[in-house]
């Protein structure tokens, strides 16, 4: 089977993928070559690049930002579901992972959309900050765990009031939710899903979505 959501049996998973047929090939064609990368883990579900892309067309979203690329599903994803004159500024730190992200989005032909920024996260988001606060209209926040309150604080910034930020990994794995769980980054989750939980500036939904997909509305 491929990577499916977390608690969803095989049986149900293929339910679900017959009658929720909307991948595009090249997106199939992505997901099963990163099937067989030694940090296959990494990827994300269909059904999330599914649901990412329908959020950002149900938005009307026309400029977006992710913290994480890998091989570029996600942001192929998000890059399919925005207009012609959309944009998405794409963050990561690995030229290797993100040459097959690159060769995905030009056969796709949706290079132009996308501003990839080689460096470490923190040091693009702030950069943006100095100029396009409050500019942006979603987020994807999926790269390493320990910074994700960093990102978030940052992203929280970037997107305009009634913008979206989406993070991954919120359940990891249902470790969060296991007492007797110590471990440094279910601990860190656990933190951040907590942080979020008493943020009033936003409208919160922790959905059970692939390993766990929070929603933030900026007020």
């Amino acid at each position: 089977m491929d990577k499916k959501s977390f608690g969803v049996s095989d049986d149900l998973y293929r339910y679900i993928a017959a009658n929720s047929p909307n991948e595009p090939e090249i997106l199939a064609t992505l997901r099963q070559e990163t099937a067989n990368h030694p940090q296959a883990r990494m990827q994300i579900s269909p059904e999330q690049g599914q649901f990412m892309g329908l959020l950002v067309r149900l938005m009307g979203a026309k400029k977006t930002l992710e913290v994480g690329v890998f091989t570029g599903y996600s942001s192929l994803a998000i890059a399919l579901a925005l207009p012609p004159n959309g944009k998405l500024v794409a963050c990561d730190i690995s030229e290797d992972y993100t040459a097959i992200a690159r060769r995905y989005w030009q056969a796709a032909g949706v290079t132009d959309k996308i501003d990839l920024h080689i460096a470490p996260a923190i040091e693009t988001l702030d950069h943006l900050l100095e100029t396009q606060a409050e500019t942006f209209d979603f987020a994807f926040i999926d790269a390493d765990k320990g910074n994700y309150e960093n990102y978030y604080d940052r992203a929280f910034q970037l997107i305009r009031p009634g913008g979206l930020i989406a993070i991954d990994n919120v359940l990891w794995l249902g470790r969060v939710a296991d007492p007797n769980d110590h471990d440094k980054i279910t601990q860190t989750i656990r933190a951040f899903n907590q942080k979020l939980a008493n943020d009033d500036r936003i409208i919160l939904s922790l959905l059970p979505i692939a390993d766990g997909l929070t929603l933030a509305l900026k007020k």
